[in-house]
């Protein structure tokens, strides 16, 4: 089916089409103070843009989850010695539940105020990761609160990774691998035929297998390419990633930036490696992109509030094969 095709009948109730919508952080989360009514707030703007192709689709809602992560384990550091502590991969999997609520409830009651009669589910979502990723090897991945230098050297004597931000101070860095599998993909699938399905939250829970059994592992897996990993899954037919901008651009933030409007995987590989797009910005979300045309759907980058459109032709980036 041709990509402008598609994007008419994701508009239309002429064909049912599967999609993955992967919420950035930065397109739902607030700026500035954050606080739980501030996450509703936003989110609730957020379902107002997509709500059209919730309407009309079998869609599977992906979420960013970096700041809920962060706020998890600054309350476990303050709480050491009252409560158990926990690992990251339950914290991560404690936010997907956070989030999955907000988004939840905020669709739920989009769909009761539009008299749309449409189940909403949320899934705990566990990613297969390798435990021989080199990620493992070189964690780079900033989590959690800032650290003096004190504390951070007795991190380190742990075994734990530390790096050191200008102004701010340390900070702990972990694993970011690449995934491979999303362990309840099959169910997503069967589920997103009944009912809007958010899932792979913050990327998913990283797991490894050994011994003939998963494990939880301290990671965090990037959400656009967890979202690409489901989308490819369970053959959607489009994958639109949600970020704070309208485009992907050459040379971002210059006098010369351009905003680029379509995308070969192969072009997509060419400003990859002229370094156009920024690590853990832009850059997974291009990455992401192509991984799912390279299955031979449409990937889109946009906003929210082009989507509609991005959708028609008139915004965005697509990447397609």
């Amino acid at each position: 089916m041709k990509s402008d095709k598609l994007l008419l009948l994701c508009l239309t109730n002429t064909l049912m089409q599967t999609l993955v919508i992967a919420l950035g952080g930065n397109a739902i989360m607030p700026k500035g103070k954050m606080t739980i009514a501030s996450e509703f707030s936003n989110v609730q703007k957020a379902i107002q843009k997509i709500f059209p192709l919730v309407k009309n689709n079998h869609v599977i809602i992906t979420h960013g989850n970096g700041p809920q992560v962060g706020n998890i384990l600054i309350r476990v550091e303050a709480a050491l010695g009252k409560a158990y502590p926990i690992p990251l991969s339950v914290a991560v999997a404690e936010s997907e539940g956070e989030l999955g609520y907000v988004i939840e409830q905020c669709l739920v009651n989009e769909l009761s105020k539009k008299k749309i009669k449409k189940s909403v589910v949320s899934i705990l979502t566990q990613v297969l990761v390798d435990k021989k990723d080199p990620s493992f090897k070189n964690p780079t991945k900033p989590v959690g609160p800032f650290y003096p230098k004190k504390e951070a050297e007795k991190m380190k004597k742990k075994g734990l990774h530390v790096i050191f931000e200008k102004t701010k101070g340390w900070r702990r860095v972990v694993p970011s691998p690449w995934p491979k599998k999303i362990i309840e993909a099959e169910t997503i699938k069967a589920i997103s035929r009944k009912a809007v399905v958010i899932a792979a939250g913050g990327g998913g829970i990283p797991v490894i297998y050994e011994s003939g059994k998963y494990r939880g592992i301290d990671a965090v897996i990037d959400k656009d390419l967890a979202s690409a990993c489901l989308a490819s899954s369970i053959k959607a037919d489009l994958l639109l990633i949600l970020t704070d901008v309208p485009f992907a651009y050459e040379n971002f933030g210059k006098k010369n930036e351009k905003p680029i409007k379509k995308m070969t995987i192969k072009e997509a590989k060419h400003y990859i490696i002229e370094g156009h797009f920024a690590p853990g910005s832009m850059l997974p979300k291009v990455q992401a992109a192509s991984e799912f045309a390279q299955t031979g759907g449409t990937a889109i980058i946009t906003n929210p509030s082009n989507l509609k459109k991005a959708l028609s032709g008139k915004a965005g980036t697509v990447i397609k094969k």
